[in-house]
């Protein structure tokens, strides 16, 4: 099935809540960025931590492409109101596990969030199925998170 070609208005929603996602990314940061080479240094982490530089570029793609899969769900309510869920949810994580050296409750909150994805993804695969796709990596991406979350709550009770 062929999309339509993008509307001016759509392409400048896209635009405007890409900025949105990268915004709440960029304060996400600000909790996190401070604690890397001090707290989050000094914890124990499992072998398949990956390095520090990979999640910057990785959650930059993620936060573009659910903005730009928000913006293609946009006239569905529920879809919206997901994302608009979801925006928090993946914020206050950061605070949570960085801002505030509670991975306990971080994990509490990255088990929401990867219940607010699912819920997303199947609110998108009806009628945006290639936007649904990409969340499905998002999915994985914050599965291994939460992995790598339990892991390190676990190694350092």
């Amino acid at each position: 099935m062929k999309s339509a070609p993008a509307q001016p208005r759509n392409i400048g929603r896209a635009v405007l809540l890409s900025i949105l996602c990268t915004v709440i990314g960029a304060l996400s940061a600000d909790a996190t960025m401070p604690e890397i080479k001090g707290w989050y240094a000094g914890l124990n982490k499992p072998w398949f931590n990956p390095p520090n530089w990979i999640f910057g570029p990785v959650w930059f793609m993620l936060y573009v492409w659910t903005a730009l899969a928000a913006s293609a769900a946009w006239d569905d309510r529920a879809a919206r109101r997901t994302f608009f869920i979801i925006l928090p949810a993946n914020a206050l994580w950061s605070l949570l596990f960085f801002g505030m050296h509670r991975p306990d409750l971080a994990l509490v909150d990255v088990l929401a969030y990867l219940a607010l994805l699912v819920v997303w993804i199947r609110q998108l695969w009806p009628q945006h199925r290639d936007h649904a796709k990409l969340q499905i990596i998002h999915l994985l991406w914050v599965s291994f998170a939460t992995v790598l979350n339990a892991s390190i709550w676990w190694l350092n009770k």
